[in-house]
């Protein structure tokens, strides 16, 4: 990387996660009262527009890959983390709730695309060795945006509704101009036309098994995600105050947990180490329905909070063990692992929300269902593991 150490280009991608989806998505949760409170917006009109930030998610997901053939890599990432950090600014003024809901999508299209770009333009430039925990260091934005959502926003709102979103917008440009020249402005040396077919062909069943397994795990972290404060402050009867506590606890895990994950990945591969994650979230998420008290319930907040983030080097690591030494179709294959996670996040919540409705509020069938989600992506990735060993085992020149 010509004069810009792998370090330097982590911490640029670290800023841009922590812009694109630590900030971007997970602020509006503790804005969402305050908006209602200034009677910005009514409560479902709001609760509409924190959508907008996912569906504009979903969309950055599927537009990032065109985009980036059309603008050179270090100048889209710049201008991304620019649209995020100017939609807060725009926030500030609610002219209308076509205005609001605009910039809120957006926000979530810069999100999305910088998932998919950010750590993908950096990676490769990454010695080996070191790319779990490099990973690990670029998605703990997204755990330090989730803590911050829990501690920098109410700091902010003491200020005022239109001084809260200023002060996010000038965080966000602090952070771009952190990010500004540490981005790699070469990209790594595609594959030969040969060797990429045959390892396509070769990756193609593990890749959509991994896809799936990723989804999957997408829909097993939202009874926590939606519902763990509601669970403990309604659920056990211990209060709102009592609930905040737990997502503060979510909130520490996230920013540990992508660290953690990525250094046992550089110890293990990113396969065992995968396998393993989805093992402990599927412990993480059932804890609830043990009925073990205040215990199990601080380690589930942990657990299942250091895995929101913590998951994601993983699967983008398993992307590159994979497809060696092709940086686009790397991209290309995290764009559709990302757009699957989207999708199923969307849908989970969705779906969940119906069943807690339609169940008279059974906060006990959340958590099973989330639990067997992780359990069926930990299956499919265990079976695809045994197949990947064998056709190694096979393709093993003999003696």
């Amino acid at each position: 990387m010509p004069g810009i150490s792998a370090w330097r280009a982590t911490l640029s991608a670290c800023c841009a996660s922590l812009v694109g989806i630590g900030l971007a998505r997970f602020a509006y949760t503790p804005l969402l009262p305050a908006i209602i409170e200034a009677q910005w917006f009514g409560p479902e009109a709001a609760a509409y527009l924190g959508a907008a930030n996912l569906a504009g998610y979903l969309a950055g997901a599927l537009l990032a890959r065109p985009m980036a053939a059309v603008i050179a890599g270090p100048a889209l990432l710049r201008g991304l983390m620019l649209l995020a950090a100017i939609a807060f600014f725009a926030c500030a003024t609610p002219l209308s709730l076509a205005w609001f809901f605009t910039w809120r999508l957006l926000s979530g299209i810069a999100g999305g695309a910088l998932m998919v770009l950010a750590a993908t333009t950096v990676l490769p430039h990454v010695p080996s060795p070191r790319r779990g925990i490099a990973s690990g260091a670029i998605f703990a934005g997204v755990g330090l945006g989730i803590a911050a959502s829990g501690t920098l926003v109410p700091l902010l709102l003491r200020q005022g509704l239109v001084a809260a979103w200023c002060g996010l917008g000038l965080l966000c440009l602090l952070l771009t101009a952190i990010a500004w020249t540490g981005w790699p402005a070469s990209s790594a040396a595609p594959a030969a036309p040969q060797a990429r077919s045959r390892a396509h062909r070769q990756a193609r069943p593990l890749l959509w098994a991994l896809y799936a397994a990723y989804a999957l795990n997408a829909a097993g972290l939202v009874p926590h995600m939606l519902f763990l404060v509601d669970y403990v402050a309604r659920g056990l009867g211990e209060g709102l105050a009592t609930g905040a506590q737990y997502w503060v606890l979510f909130g520490l895990g996230a920013v540990v947990g992508p660290v953690l994950s990525g250094h046992l990945a550089d110890r293990t591969g990113f396969g065992p180490a995968l396998r393993l994650a989805l093992l402990v979230q599927a412990i993480g998420v059932a804890l609830p329905l043990l009925g073990l008290g205040t215990p199990a319930l601080i380690l589930s907040s942990l657990i299942v909070g250091a895995f929101v983030p913590g998951i994601v080097p993983l699967v983008l690591g398993r992307v590159q063990e994979l497809l060696p030494h092709d940086a686009a179709a790397q991209k290309a294959a995290w764009s559709k692992a990302t757009t699957g996670f989207a999708l199923l996040q969307a849908a989970g919540g969705y779906g969940l929300t119906f069943i807690f409705s339609e169940s008279g509020g059974d906060y006990r069938l959340l958590f099973l269902i989330g639990t067997g989600a992780i359990l069926l992506a930990l299956t499919i990735e265990f079976i695809m593991g045994i197949l990947e060993r064998d056709r190694r085992r096979l393709s093993r020149p003999e003696a």
